[in-house]
């Protein structure tokens, strides 16, 4: 059989093999490692720095003939040195020349490498790696021509006083980044006032803020922020200190484009409800983990202000009713598609305001209850008679809720197709059971191990029905 099939025809039957059967390929014989290695195209790799011979490394990634994407990071954080990282962006650079994709999760790496990885690569569309403090330049973006796609993650402690803002004001580059990523910045980090002169205002539609207290110059990132004409995503996460200046400085942006917001852990009362108020955009999808810094106060504006709104994700926010959630609801009753109440305190406060909630909320096709602890069964109960639409279903953590529950899911949902049943310590596996018997369009389980019965298991396979535990 072996001799019968051509390299081309097992190449191909490699690329189909799901990722628990092609890790055994490479067990059959020489020939077959050899193929499988050529015929990937996605490889994630994790090093350990104290192990690692660079020219085994690059001989293996040679192998990878058609590889484009490539994820790298190393099983501890000692040894990963400058030295180490930008020896090893080396080896990448001679070995991996198709290369669109590369993230590189190793200690900072410096600006010769980079530019070799440049030249080696040329077609490389999206880049993720780690740069150390003072960042003198960020010049070298200049040299990847086809680039879309920009993470970058600053460390150290470094100092930047002797780092020259106008140093950099005259670039004329027009970078065509579709996405920018910051994780990191602080406020002294000059080198991005390059970044903001130079990006294209047209192509940027996603920009990412985690764990930042500084944008660089406020004056250039201002300009920069307001004249956005296609940003259709925006995240702040763990950036109280910039929360306020991104926010009020999208709220002047006369561009309508904006469609999806997320902020996490930090929040600013004030600007969050400025930025609802006065903004031109209509969003599509709202994310938000503010336990202290999201009111009932912001519920109502958005209700009355973003009617196309068909996700809200709120996790964790103490401070709002079931009045607020409520009034949301009733604004929202036309377009709202997925629901997220994680960890939500007003479950524990007010018993019953989820079913007033549901009946406003009938188009609802995902809906994401986890880590409510206090939810019980007869709240579940006459919740779920209002969600007929329901596809995907989330009560992860839900520790009060007994197979009672499903039992209502199964009459009520027909049309459900995921359910994330972990960690529910009152659900078992005749509840399990009843949920994977009575859901014919039922096509992935969360659930613990010990909560399948055989029976559930034959069934499961029988119907492809995917299972995760």
């Amino acid at each position: 059989m072996d001799i019968i099939l051509c390299d081309e025809l097992l190449q191909e039957i490699f690329q189909r093999l799901p990722p628990p059967s092609s890790s055994a390929v490479s067990l059959v014989s020489k020939r077959w490692r050899h193929l499988l290695r050529s015929s990937l195209s996605s490889l994630t790799l994790r090093l350990s720095p104290n192990h690692l011979s660079l020219s085994s490394l690059t001989s293996f990634l040679s192998d990878h003939t058609y590889l484009s994407s490539l994820s790298l990071s190393t099983t501890t954080t000692t040894g990963t040195t400058t030295v180490f990282s930008d020896r090893l962006l080396i080896s990448i650079s001679t070995a991996c020349r198709n290369l669109t994709r590369l993230s590189l999760s190793t200690g900072p790496v410096s600006l010769f490498p980079l530019l070799s990885l440049s030249t080696s690569c040329p077609s490389l569309s999206s880049l993720s790696v780690i740069l150390s403090r003072p960042i003198l330049s960020l010049h070298f973006l200049t040299a990847f021509n086809c680039l879309k796609i920009l993470t970058l993650t600053v460390i150290g402690n470094g100092s930047t006083e002797t780092v020259s803002d106008h140093i950099t004001s005259n670039s004329t580059t027009d970078l065509q980044l579709q996405s920018i990523s910051l994780i990191g910045i602080r406020a002294d980090d000059y080198a991005l006032n390059w970044l903001w002169r130079n990006c294209s205002f047209e192509t940027l539609t996603k920009l990412v803020f985690e764990n930042c207290n500084g944008i660089g110059g406020n004056q250039p990132f201002s300009r920069f922020i307001t004249r956005l004409t296609n940003l259709h995503e925006l995240e702040l996460k763990i950036c109280r200190s910039i929360v306020a200046l991104v926010l009020l400085n999208l709220a002047e942006n006369c561009s309508n484009s904006l469609s999806s917001l997320l902020i996490y852990d930090g929040g600013n009362r004030e600007s969050l409800l400025h930025f609802i108020r006065e903004t031109n955009c209509n969003l599509q999808k709202l994310d938000l983990r503010l336990p202290l810094d999201l009111d009932d106060s912001h519920l109502i504006e958005i209700g009355a202000k973003f009617d196309r709104l068909r996700v809200l994700r709120l996790q964790s926010c103490a401070m709002v009713t079931g009045e607020g959630l409520k009034t949301l609801g009733l604004g929202l009753s036309d377009s709202l598609e997925e629901l997220a109440l994680t960890n939500c305190d007003v479950i524990k406060r007010e018993t019953g305001f989820l079913v007033e909630l549901a009946q406003s909320l009938r188009n609802v096709k995902t809906l994401d209850l986890s880590y409510n602890h206090m939810l019980i069964d007869k709240e579940f109960a006459s919740m779920i008679s209002s969600y007929r639409e329901l596809r995907k279903l989330n009560i992860r953590g839900c520790s009060r809720l007994t197979d009672i529950s499903l039992i209502s899911l199964c009459k009520n949902c027909k049309h459900l197709k995921s359910v994330d049943l972990l960690y529910c310590n009152g659900i078992w596996v005749e509840g399990v059971e009843f949920v994977i018997l009575n859901s014919p369009e039922l096509r992935n389980v969360q659930v613990e191990d010990r909560k399948l019965s055989e029976a559930s298991r034959r069934w499961m396979a029988s119907k492809f029905i995917e299972v995760q535990s």
